[in-house]
């Protein structure tokens, strides 16, 4: 492995463990009050506002469009998977189950990246089919899938807890889907137009497109909210480490990796929601939890194993 392509895979290690604290630092917001929809417009609009300082010194980042208005509607379909869509569904899923559930469902992205991007190698045409990672269907990837699967239903179906949790859960393998549906099509528009003007692409159209539910968070935007010292500092914690820092260097990775390879450190995330939820939430796992939790991320890292010939050296130049 060369040294650049080392640095590459440490970037989506560490991008996974501060993406694995989020899930604890929103549901601290949602306990003090905030509102799925109003935690995700504010770090948008905090990484929005950011990113555009990374922009003005790089003349390629500042244009407003994309070349053609087909890449246009591309970031406008990124925007709606990476960014409303799916922080509306994990948010909205840490309001009625634990943090540590959410994580470790949401780490199931992989495995249906892996799926989507078989897939999509068979029936599409294009720039984004050569974009993507050149996997193989397997028993790896059949028994991944299997386990994988079993463990989001002894998660989904726990019979000791409260009903209304599996609503939060299927929500997160909501979340999970449209994670595995961005980074089909992520990975090329960074390679095309960069980093930064990617990233930015995103978070405007994700912010745009949670504009139409603007009305009903009000309330948990009021001063008695944000202006206390935790909700400010996990909002910061959220705009400018996990969606500024974190969206340009995990796009970047990614542009590098391949749309497998790197999607596949997502199975990191629950380790450190795990710990951080046991530490500040107080949350606690049940017999059932727990085996759906270990079964998932045996199947996702099953899955993505590959055979010598699959992995290849360097996805881009």
């Amino acid at each position: 492995m060369s040294k650049h392509r080392f640095l590459y895979h440490l970037t989506a290690l560490t991008v996974s463990a501060v993406w694995g604290v989020t899930f604890v630092s929103t549901k601290v917001l949602i306990n003090a009050g905030m509102q799925p929809m109003a935690i995700f417009a504010v770090r948008f609009l905090v990484a929005y506002a950011g990113i555009w300082l990374f922009s003005l010194p790089r003349p390629e980042a500042r244009r407003v469009w994309s070349r053609t208005w087909k890449d246009e509607l591309v970031f406008l379909f990124l925007g709606i998977t990476g960014g409303s869509l799916y922080f509306l569904m994990e948010n909205t899923a840490l309001a009625h189950t634990q943090a540590s559930n959410v994580s470790f469902l949401v780490c199931s992205a992989p495995l249906f990246t892996a799926l989507l991007t078989l897939l999509w190698r068979k029936i599409g045409r294009g720039r984004f089919v050569d974009g993507l990672e050149d996997i193989r269907a397997g028993w790896p990837l059949l028994l991944g899938t299997l386990l994988a699967l079993s463990g989001m239903a002894l998660l989904v179906f726990d019979g000791s807890r409260v009903h209304f949790s599996a609503k939060g859960d299927l929500l997160a393998v909501g979340a999970a889907l449209c994670w595995a549906f961005y980074s089909l099509f992520m990975g090329e528009m960074t390679h095309t137009y960069g980093s930064v003007f990617a990233t930015r692409k995103v978070f405007f159209y994700g912010l745009l497109t949670i504009l139409p539910m603007a009305g009903t968070f009000g309330e948990s935007l009021s001063p008695s909210i944000l202006f206390r010292p935790e909700v400010i500092l996990n909002l910061l914690f959220l705009g400018l480490i996990a969606s500024l820092a974190g969206f340009i260097a995990w796009n970047l990775a990614m542009d590098k990796l391949g749309n497998v390879t790197s999607t596949n450190y997502v199975y990191m995330n629950p380790v450190f929601t795990l710990v951080f939820a046991v530490a500040f939430l107080g949350e606690r796992m049940t017999l059932s939890g727990a085996l759906g939790s270990l079964a998932i991320l045996a199947g996702v890292f099953l899955a993505g194993l590959r055979r010598p010939e699959d992995k290849p050296e360097m996805i881009r130049s």
